[in-house]
């Protein structure tokens, strides 16, 4: 169940980021690590504990950096952390 939920959040995530336009190339680096990340997550592939403990990390930096300018980005953002949280990340 939990696994559907991340899916689901992942599929939400993913949508709201194609949707960010005119970025600067700040927002532009953390849009593309956030795409790569969640490929990396929707893959499957098993990390390291330090490759997902880094994966947490940018995904709460990508809360503080969207949270004035794209609330609703920030949201999914902090969502997929807590899923990922209860999963054990």
């Amino acid at each position: 169940m939990e696994q559907q939920k991340l899916r689901e959040l992942l599929e939400t995530l993913h949508g709201e980021l194609e949707q960010v336009d005119s970025v600067d190339e700040g927002t532009e680096a953390v849009l593309t690590t956030l795409r790569d990340d969640i490929r990396k997550l929707v893959d499957e592939k098993t990390g390291t504990p330090e490759e997902d403990a880094s994966l947490v990390e940018r995904l709460g930096e990508a809360v503080d950096h969207f949270e004035a300018g794209h609330p609703k980005l920030s949201l999914t953002i902090q969502h997929l952390l807590d899923s990922l949280a209860n999963m054990g990340f």
